[in-house]
């Protein structure tokens, strides 16, 4: 079997589904952190629909399936600055099980925007499997923590729920220039 990852755009008619495996790969790294917890589903999709909106029609986005021997298991929607090569990642999930292809995708992310210089993204706090392997599987370092104190610039006015909802990490990985 090959096991070269391919990134594909996603397509318009391909959005609505898109969404649903990424809400459903999200709530299951939920349930998967808090096994013991009532009905995560109660507190409605993650991420929120909003949140979702207001990624997938940003400036810049790049939303494309991750692809392993011609099955999509996966996504990344991705936000890409040409002027300045600060790129984002808004959201990466793998929905097959499988160890290592989260890396391999990341590495096939890295091939396919050579350009990049830093690449930054959000974790939420408890979300130990996403912390790991972004800092120790992808090289990124954590930066800095937003949480009530120090919302971070995504937070515009919000009052939220609970302290928890602003408790993220704010990683980077800082690209090494291409040689000559």
């Amino acid at each position: 079997m090959d096991s070269q990852i391919t990134l594909l755009p996603v397509t318009i008619e391909e959005l609505p589904k898109f969404k649903e495996e990424l809400q459903a790969a999200f709530m299951k790294g939920l349930q998967d952190s808090y096994p013991g917890a009532e009905n995560p589903t109660e507190m409605g999709p993650i991420p929120s629909e909003e949140d979702m909106q207001h990624s997938l029609y940003a400036e810049g986005v790049v939303i494309l399936h991750i692809v392993l021997a011609g099955e999509k298991v996966g996504g990344v929607v991705l936000r890409i600055n040409e002027e300045t090569q600060r790129n984002e990642v808004d959201f990466l999930y793998i929905s097959a099980d499988g160890k290592g292809l989260g890396t391999k995708a990341w590495a096939a992310i890295e091939v396919t925007f050579p350009k990049t210089k830093v690449w930054e993204l959000h974790t939420p706090y408890f979300e130990k499997r996403n912390i790991h392997f972004y800092v120790n599987k992808c090289g990124f370092h954590i930066v800095e923590f937003n949480h009530k104190g120090n919302p971070g610039p995504n937070v515009e006015g919000e009052e939220p729920e609970s302290d928890e909802e602003y408790e993220f990490f704010r990683f980077e990985k800082v690209m090494k220039p291409e040689s000559s």
